[in-house]
């Protein structure tokens, strides 16, 4: 396939705050693709913005005593030093906050108010009466309405994936002030998404297939259907794109006082951002945005925010007259050690902190790559395995092919390869049969860089690294080299293997562009194409003096990155000087505290997570006086749990039972194993009375909350 038009988009990063590990999936996971699109010789253009609009800017901004410009502008420059240390390539690196992403928004919404999609509406919208502003929906906390989850933003869950208007929140505060807001009428415009139109639109929008393949990964799709619901039935709210002043974006031309919602325009900037490339590489913009384009359009995001990207915005696009994405590529989360990103655990790790701290950015880029395999399935970073994946593959593979042979071809072979392909020659019969062999693995390794399938790509090339370590290891140059007539065989097997690591390099160049080039240089070519992967060196080409291409990890800087990044949580105890002056009054002595003190509040209640879960498995623990191990169902998950429960139950007896569990406990790594929660369960105050496990009342489900 070639000729292909691309334009390839990541979701933009908010400039409110550093890139970290987690950020860097998604846009590790564009560039590889990208990178091998271009290798294989498309018109490919990645192009990206920090999302600069909204109330957190102005919030922020204001603290630190400098205007929203100001800070838009430091964190660009931040941006693009972390993106740069990772080796992220993008073509355009802008802002939303350009003269080119209003213009659009500015047409998308005059265009869609011209189809009667744009309408006002009074709405009573929550008001800080403390700060004296409205409160856009990040800035109002609460519980789910739909699953009751705690601490919820006031526009979706992240909990359950419920997206809802703020006013529906349950226990409403203001995270700006603290203070309880008070609902205030306001007049806002709202994006028809309800009507039939759109529904129509949507519904075959988000199932559509093409020749590049659907528009949405079956788990996207289905995740649509729920959304919009069967047909007839109209599931879809209006979508208020208005927010009122004080707020820092763009005013709305025809309502003074009133600004795009920072939802709105953000995704308009793929298109300011494009529109800002195209004008000085003199591209033509239509050519990639009208109707009806031939060019393929790809957005990479995190599967948070499909609610926007596979409904708002392609409605937004269809019916203000311009194209639709191609696909939409949604990834999941990233986890370290199998837990959220931490500060006191020192995982929630900055890009900046991991260059500060001298580790090789390609070492974390082959890592996620061989995680990543085109779904919504979250991938975890486990410190351990990273040590010992990038030393077993990279070094111990890749790179031991070029260490093992690059010194004989210089002292012993003048630096130039020999001629593979003469008949009878040393190493012919060998060369031919890993020539056909190199060609079906790119046909495989490249099919799954399409499909985003980069674990798979990988796999493909350590299997293949792994055939040419044994054409090494069973033709021993370092012992050919010690025999009497073996100079012609010497020079043939290092050549051959030296063509060995060219073909690795070329596969590996998407995942690892920097080393690319080391080994490029090393190997005396001006650069790698993807047709570079089945071709070898020729007889005579010249080599240049082998230089160590990549280090080990040392697993001390692992550790010395989760110092670096590890923040106390722990509140201060408090002076002992202050302490030791507090007299009490003679009342205060007297007063004997309540057996149910210290009270908490329900604020404090809310963040426990208790689930119902039903006991799959019970089984004894090797060495445990107290406990059992324990297998829970959660209807989404199962998880595994050891409970002091041993002297009260027979585990054959408790398998198929419903009980109570704390689900988000933090996991404690025990010498027995990993405990990922807490079941609950009844005693007196010694003990004595024995242990009662709690129980549901019949009807309750696995994963239901306790509230």
């Amino acid at each position: 396939m070639s000729g292909r038009r691309i334009l390839v988009t990541s979701a933009l990063p908010y400039a409110n705050g550093p890139i970290h590990l987690g950020h860097l999936v998604e846009y590790i996971q564009t560039d590889i693709w990208v990178r091998f699109q271009k290798m294989r010789g498309h018109e490919c253009h990645y192009v990206c913005a920090d999302d600069t609009h909204g109330t957190p800017i102005m919030l922020r901004a204001e603290k630190e005593g400098i205007t929203p410009e100001q800070l838009i502008a430091r964190e660009h420059v931040e941006h693009s030093r972390d993106f740069a240390g990772f080796h992220v390539a993008f073509d355009n690196f802008y802002t939303t906050h350009s003269a080119e992403t209003r213009f659009f928004a500015d047409d998308i919404y005059t265009k869609l108010k011209a189809t009667g999609l744009i309408y006002p509406r009074s709405i009573e919208q929550f008001y800080d009466p403390v700060k004296q502003m409205f409160l856009p929906d990040r800035y109002i906390k609460g519980e789910c309405p739909k699953c009751g989850a705690a601490d919820q933003y006031g526009d979706s869950c992240e909990a359950c994936g419920a997206a809802y208007a703020p006013t529906e929140l349950k226990n409403p505060r203001s995270a700006v002030s603290g203070a309880t807001p008070v609902l205030k009428a306001s007049e806002h415009w709202f994006f028809k998404l309800s009507d039939p139109r759109c529904q129509a639109f949507l519904r075959e929008y988000t199932q559509r297939e093409g020749k590049h393949g659907t528009v949405l990964q079956n788990e996207a799709a289905n995740k649509m259907q729920e959304w919009l619901g069967v047909p007839g039935e109209n599931k879809l709210t209006d979508w208020d794109i208005s927010r009122d002043a004080p707020y820092f974006g763009f005013e709305i031309p025809d309502a003074p006082g009133k600004f795009y919602y920072v939802w709105l325009d953000a995704p308009i900037g793929y298109m300011g951002s494009f529109k800002n490339f195209c004008d000085k590489r003199d591209i033509d913009f239509g050519a990639f945005w009208k109707p009806d384009s031939d060019a393929e359009l790809y957005h990479f995001i995190g599967k948070d925010i499909l609610y926007f990207h596979a409904l708002f915005w392609p409605a937004e696009l269809e019916h203000a007259g311009y194209r639709t994405p191609t696909r939409i590529f949604a990834h999941g989360f990233l986890t370290v050690g199998g837990l959220k990103m931490s500060k006191s655990r020192g995982t929630f790790i900055t890009a900046h902190s991991y260059l500060e701290q001298g580790l090789n950015p390609e070492w974390l880029r082959y890592y996620f790559a061989a995680k990543l395999n085109g779904t919504l399935e979250d991938i975890d970073l486990n410190l351990d395995d990273f040590v010992a994946r990038v030393n077993s593959d990279l070094v111990g593979k890749y790179i031991n092919i070029a260490s093992r042979c690059a010194g004989f071809i210089a002292k012993r072979c003048g630096g130039k390869m020999a001629d593979l392909s003469v008949k009878d020659a040393p190493a012919a019969t060998d060369f031919a049969l890993f020539q056909a062999s190199i060609k079906e693995c790119q046909e495989r390794v490249a099919q799954a860089y399409e499909e985003r399938d980069f674990s798979r790509a990988l796999r493909e090339i350590m299997a293949f690294a792994d055939q040419a370590n044994k054409y090494v290891n069973d033709h021993k140059p370092w012992e050919l080299a010690k025999q009497e007539g073996k100079q012609a065989e010497l020079h043939a097997v290092c050549s051959l293997a030296l063509s060995l690591f060219k073909w690795l390099t070329a596969m590996l160049a998407p995942v690892l562009p920097r080393l690319a080039e080391s080994a490029a240089l090393f190997l005396n070519l001006p650069g790698l194409r993807w047709t570079d992967s089945c071709s070898p060196l020729p007889a005579g080409h010249a080599v240049k003096e082998y230089q160590h291409l990549m280090q080990r990890i040392e697993a001390q800087q692992v550790t010395a990155l989760i110092e670096a990044n590890r923040v106390s949580l722990e509140p201060a105890a408090p002076s002992p000087q202050r302490h030791a002056q507090h007299q009490q009054s003679s009342e205060d002595k007297q007063q004997q505290p309540s057996e149910w003190e210290p009270f908490i509040g329900i604020d404090d209640f809310s963040k426990i997570d208790l689930r119902v879960a039903r006991i799959v498995k019970a089984e004894h623990v090797e060495g445990a006086e107290k406990l059992l191990k324990l297998t829970l169902d959660l209807g989404s998950e199962t998880r595994t749990v050891f409970a002091g429960i041993k002297s009260a139950y027979d585990p054959a007896t408790l398998a198929g039972r419903l009980t109570v569990m704390v689900a988000n406990l933090t996991p404690r790594k025990m010498k027995f194993g990993l405990s990922e929660g807490m079941v609950l369960a009844a005693s007196s105050p010694d003990g004595g009375s024995g242990i009662f496990l709690l129980a549901p009342d019949s009807g309750a489900q696995p994963g239901m909350r306790v509230k």
